[in-house]
C-alpha cells in the first residue's frame, strides 16, 4: 500500500491475520476493557455487519447494471455516487471496468482516490513503482499523484474508485508527457 506521501514500498509486508481478519498490529493495539471483557467482540460484529452489507448490496445490484459497456479503448466508467462532502469538495464513486490487458494512461485527480479492486488483478504505477492488486485489495492515491492502471488478466477487471475531490474541477486530468 502507498503511504500518505504516495510512496509505494518495493516489497509489501504480508501480515498474518487472525480469525477476525485483523493483522497483529491492529489486534495488539486493541486494549481489554475494564472488567476483563474483550472489545474485539464489538469489532467482530462491525466486521460481520460490514461484510453482510456488502454482500447484500452486491446481491441487490442487478447483473445488467454490473455488466459494463466498454468504450473503444476498452474502459467502462459508471458513476455510482456523487455527493457534497463539505463546502469545497465532493465525494464521488465510480466503477471502472478494464477490458482484457487494457491500460488506462497516466493521470491525476484534484483530490485523493482510494482504488478498491472488485475483480481481476490490476497493476497500478505511481512514483515509478508498480503494485499489483487482486480483488479485495485497495490503494490510497494522494491528491495530484500521477498514476496509471493496467488489467493484468485476460478477462474483465474492475475497481471501485472513491474520490474526495475539489468541486468544479475535472475529476480526471490526463498527464502530459514530458517533451
Amino acid at each position: 500500500m502507498a503511504s500518505e506521501s504516495g510512496h509505494i514500498p518495493d516489497k509489501l509486508p504480508t501480515p498474518a491475520y487472525d480469525v477476525m481478519g485483523l493483522p497483529p498490529n491492529v489486534r495488539e493495539a486493541i486494549p481489554a476493557r475494564r472488567g476483563g471483557t474483550d472489545p474485539r467482540g464489538i469489532l467482530m460484529k462491525a466486521v460481520q455487519f460490514g461484510g453482510a452489507l456488502a454482500l447484500a448490496l452486491a446481491a441487490a445490484w442487478p447483473l445488467s447494471a454490473m455488466a459494463q459497456k466498454l468504450d473503444a479503448n476498452g474502459i467502462g466508467r459508471t458513476e455510482v455516487v456523487r455527493h457534497d462532502f463539505d463546502g469545497g469538495r465532493e465525494a464521488i464513486q465510480v466503477k471502472v471496468d478494464f477490458g482484457p490487458h487494457v491500460a488506462f494512461p497516466a493521470h491525476s485527480h484534484p483530490g485523493v482516490e482510494i482504488a478498491y479492486v472488485l475483480e481481476g488483478t490490476i497493476e497500478y504505477e505511481m512514483n515509478g513503482k508498480k503494485i499489483a492488486l487482486k480483488a479485495g485489495e485497495s490503494l490510497y492515491i494522494p491528491a495530484g499523484a500521477v498514476h496509471s492502471a493496467r488489467n493484468l488478466g485476460g478477462g474483465i477487471a474492475s475497481e471501485l474508485a472513491t474520490y474526495l475531490v475539489d468541486k468544479g474541477k475535472p475529476v480526471l486530468v490526463l498527464d502530459k508527457p514530458a517533451k
